[in-house]
Parts: C-alpha cells; sequence; structure tokens
C-alpha cells in the first residue's frame, strides 16, 4: 500500500486574486483548535463547487490532514446547491443503505441529518463503520443553525485509538465487535425501513451479500448478527483509526432511564442495538469507559453558521451531535464508498 504520511501543519495560508485581493483562505488552525481545518470564502458570492473543482488537490490534503474540513461563506443557499457541491467533490455519492437511524432525503443523494429528539445527545460515532462498505467522507451543510447548542463535535480516530491501552487495542484488533440488532416495530427501526424494502427475501439477499447473519423470529422481528473489526487502516494515508460503533451501540450508552427501561422489559438478546466482542464475550464496563474518555478527551466543536459546509474524513474523525433549542436544519451526503478504492489507495 501507498502511504501519504502527514506533513507539518503550516500556519493560515492565504491565497489572493492577481491585484491582491483576498479570494479565499485556508486556517488550519483557527478556534483553538486543528480540527476542522477552515477554508473561508474571503469575497461574497463564492460558488463552492466551483471552487472545489478547482482546487481538489487541496481539499483532499486537508482532509487528510486534518480530519474535517470547514467551508465557510461559500454561497450554500440550500439543497439544489449543496448536491452540485457533493458532485463536484465526489463522482459517488451514496443513497443511505443499511440504516441505523431515521432521515429523509430531501434531493437525490441529500438527506436530512438523524431525526432525532433536540433534547437527546447523539455520541461520537463514524457512520456506518458496522457495514462491509461504508462511506469514506461525509459531509454536512447548514440551512439553518440552532438557537444555542445543535453543533456537531468532532474527534479525531487516529488520536482516539493512540490514547487507548495497548492491551484494549490488541484485544479489539483479535475479536473484533459484534453488532446485534432486532428490528422491533415500536422500540426500533422496522427492517422495511432499515432495508428500504418490504420484501423479507430483499433482506436475506442483502445479508447474505454483506457478511450479516439474518434471524427471522417473526414476520416483523428480524435479528441479525454481523462482526466487524473494530481498527481499520485509511485507503489513501495508509494510517491506523479507530473505526466502529462498539460503545455507540452499546445499551449502556443510551440515556440511563432509557437503558433501565429496555433491560427491564426485554430479554438482552432482544435489544434494539447491543455490541459484544467478535467472539460473543461482553464488553467490560472499565473497557467502555476507557473508550468513552478517549473520545471526550479528543472531542472538539465548533458553531454552526447558515451555509456551512463541514467535510468529515469519516475513517479519521467520528462525529457527534449536541442538543438543542430552536430549530435547526442541517443536510448531510455520504460518497466514496470504501470498495471504490483499491489496495495502493486509488478510486476505481
Amino acid at each position: 500500500m501507498t502511504h501519504t504520511h502527514a506533513a507539518p501543519r503550516p500556519g493560515p495560508a492565504v491565497r489572493r486574486r492577481s491585484g491582491g485581493r483576498s479570494l479565499f483562505s485556508v486556517s488550519e488552525e483557527w478556534n483553538g483548535a486543528t480540527l476542522p481545518a477552515l477554508v473561508r470564502a474571503d469575497v461574497p458570492g463564492l460558488d463552492l463547487a466551483a471552487w472545489i473543482t478547482t482546487n481538489k488537490s487541496t481539499v483532499d490534503e486537508l482532509a487528510h490532514r486534518a480530519a474535517a474540513v470547514l467551508f465557510r461563506g461559500f454561497d450554500v443557499p440550500g439543497a439544489a446547491a449543496f448536491q452540485t457541491a457533493m458532485n463536484a467533490l465526489s463522482p459517488h455519492v451514496l443513497d443511505y443503505g443499511e440504516r441505523s437511524s431515521p432521515r429523509s432525503e430531501v434531493t437525490a443523494g441529500v438527506y436530512t441529518s438523524t431525526e432525532h429528539p433536540a433534547d437527546q445527545h447523539i455520541q461520537l460515532h463514524n457512520e456506518q463503520s458496522y457495514t462491509d462498505n461504508w462511506p469514506v467522507r461525509i459531509v454536512f451543510c447548514c440551512e439553518l443553525a440552532a438557537t444555542s447548542g445543535g453543533r456537531t463535535p468532532l474527534a479525531d480516530s487516529r488520536k482516539v485509538l493512540a490514547r487507548l491501552r495497548p492491551e484494549t487495542v490488541a484485544r479489539f484488533e483479535e475479536l473484533g465487535v459484534a453488532y446485534v440488532r432486532n428490528y422491533l416495530p415500536g422500540i426500533s427501526l422496522s427492517w422495511q425501513e432499515a432495508f428500504q424494502t418490504e420484501r423479507g427475501a430483499d433482506v436475506d439477499a442483502y445479508c447474505a451479500g454483506a457478511g450479516i447473519t439474518a434471524e427471522w423470529l417473526s414476520d416483523t422481528h428480524l435479528r441479525t448478527r454481523q462482526v466487524r473489526p473494530a481498527v481499520r487502516t485509511h485507503p489513501v494515508t495508509g494510517e491506523r483509526t479507530w473505526f466502529n460503533h462498539a460503545v455507540f451501540f452499546h445499551v449502556t450508552s443510551l440515556p440511563e432511564e432509557v437503558t433501565r427501561g429496555l433491560l427491564d422489559s426485554l430479554p438482552l438478546a432482544d435489544l434494539p442495538y447491543h455490541t459484544y466482542y467478535g467472539d460473543g464475550t461482553p464488553i467490560e464496563d472499565r473497557t467502555l469507559a476507557e473508550v468513552r474518555a478517549a473520545l471526550d478527551a479528543e472531542t472538539r466543536s465548533f458553531a454552526w453558521q447558515p451555509g456551512d459546509v463541514l467535510l468529515v474524513e469519516n475513517m479519521l474523525s467520528a462525529h457527534a451531535r449536541e442538543p438543542f433549542e430552536g430549530p435547526r436544519r442541517i443536510l448531510t451526503a455520504m460518497a466514496d464508498p470504501i470498495s471504490d478504492f483499491d489496495t495502493n489507495g486509488r478510486t476505481a
């Protein structure tokens, strides 16, 4: 594999038009942090899609070095402009498959962000790390910022991995993570919504091709189990990264009263989501606490502004959502499935 190693971080750089007028600026350290990097348009009306097309190598280098890039001040008035920017960013914008959260499609490849209640915190996670063909990038666009809260915290997954004890990493690397889901009407997503089909045979075919064990307990109750690695290697940079939903899908990551209610009312095997080591043994409380502490230590955030677009290098940065007040509308799109990359980090 060809590895691209991170270069020393330069200071803020400014590109200028002929005549000396500032067109845009790139800051790899701002707001007291280096995650995300910031690309700011310095003239009104600058088209983001056109800028990305002209500066694709700059975008890729920033994303790989910083793990996420915030584009601010560009002309991105809504879903259509965001979709155009996504098409400039990648030739392969994805549909949302094997769903784990409710979202609505706004336009082709563009969805609302996870539609959980505003008072709930969505914990840090790497998008669809439980699948076998995850998006290498996930991108967000702010149409309307919340009155308060509602940030999208980030955590560098390379640094999270480095904070974990070697013995913890070794155990996860040896065993992987087992994800057990139960699709139960009224409790979790139905299998019809998760797999976007009304036919059980379609689900069976998908699971067979994706390394998922599917068990039909009734016409409305499907249980699935899949084992995935906890540590992955980025296909371009060659860096090892903590890339999984081991903590996110663990029942103890829910609000305490929800965890207690589920455990009081359902057998452990019927929980909507739960995780184990890949051999089926429970993940120890102390290990869950260690991972949560590493995630907390690396968490960074910024306040959204309307028109902001956030590119997250999904294998290098986890993302989350704070609770919020007031209306908030963040759009999202996913791109570059891992299956598009060959062993040298090139896209097919």
